[in-house]
């Protein structure tokens, strides 16, 4: 075949086999980029939220981490988060852990990023199974309720964060407080696994703000009629692979799929949902949705006080937005 066939070619045969073979080429790249740039493509990101009580005289800087999946040599990750800025609290959301070999290798590089007033984690299905293979069409079917398989080093795991300092919420209460300003924490165990009992999370200090960790997003519906401002959860990856103009194709979630990733409103309340630091040994891509760390900076309420009414609330949204900030491959 000459070069000017290859250029304008002369038959219907052969003009399909061109568009044939380009489409392959650009699937194979898409999946190459997919397996071997995106998934270490770590970003920051930062949102300013003015949702502190008015009034309250210092922001607090919350860095929410997810679905890490540490393998037992993840060494880039690590230096990923050693490279963090050390926050005022510091939140993991699940899915700590990868496989029952990389309890030591998560718990070292947690170590740097312990927060200032406190390292609050619950845990996820991952922490509690180890992985084994799936068939990826499974997650088209909807959530999978995953109750069975082999048990991972979750005790070992529980014991070395604690060690360390880190405050285990499973089903219970915590607070935190500052220079006057109270914060009432809820922790949930994981929904994915039907392991979480809302009735733990009534508020029952109204004046105090509500902050409530969950690794599924699934309860935030609840969360947010409780009476929590602020609810953090991750489990969706963001979807792991995502389409221009389509977003994430699936969550293994109940939420709506562009709830999936990033801050949404929730009535009430704010919902941030982290696309994660890693993915499955067994699913190890990402496309159009790369690893995060999430900064939420609260500030005082510049507004009437409360910051809870409809219009106040989307403001705070499209401010939120607006600001974030991510920087580039790390």
């Amino acid at each position: 075949m000459s070069f000017e066939s290859l250029l304008l070619p002369r038959t219907v045969s052969e003009r399909a086999l061109l568009a044939l073979a380009a489409t392959a080429a650009a699937g194979a790249a898409c999946v190459s980029y997919g397996v071997l740039v995106e998934p270490r493509w770590y970003r920051r990101r930062r949102y300013r939220l003015e949702v502190l009580p008015h009034g309250t005289t210092r922001s607090l800087t919350i860095l929410h981490l997810s679905d890490l999946h540490f393998r037992a040599r993840d060494g880039a990750k690590s230096r990923f988060i050693a490279s963090l800025d050390r926050p005022d609290v510091t939140l993991l959301t699940g899915d700590i852990i990868g496989e029952p070999e990389s309890v030591e290798t998560a718990v070292d590089a947690l170590r740097h990023i312990r927060g200032r007033l406190a390292s609050i984690f619950v845990l996820g299905s991952n922490d509690y199974f180890a992985p084994k293979p799936l068939n990826y069409l499974s997650y088209f079917r909807g959530p999978r309720r995953r109750r069975k398989g082999t048990r991972n080093r979750t005790t070992d795991l529980i014991a070395q964060l604690e060690r360390d300092g880190w405050v285990h919420l499973a089903n219970r209460k915590s607070s935190l407080s500052r220079d006057g300003f109270r914060c009432e924490v809820v922790g949930m165990d994981d929904p994915h696994i039907e392991r979480h009992d809302l009735r733990v999370a009534t508020r029952t200090d109204r004046d105090a703000f509500g902050l409530a960790i969950v690794h599924s997003p699934d309860p935030a519906p609840e969360l947010a009629a409780l009476g929590y401002q602020l609810i953090v959860s991750g489990h969706t990856h963001g979807g792991q692979v995502r389409l221009p103009f389509v977003g994430a194709l699936v969550t293994n979630s109940q939420l709506p799929n562009r709830l999936a990733m990033g801050l949404s409103r929730m009535g009430p309340a704010l919902l941030h949902v982290s696309p994660g630091l890693g993915t499955s040994k067994f699913a190890p891509f990402r496309f159009l949705c790369r690893p995060e760390a999430t900064f939420l900076e609260l500030l005082p309420d510049r507004g009437d006080g409360t910051g809870r009414g409809d219009q106040r609330w989307g403001a705070v949204v499209a401010a939120a937005s607006a600001t974030a900030r991510s920087n580039t491959r790390s």
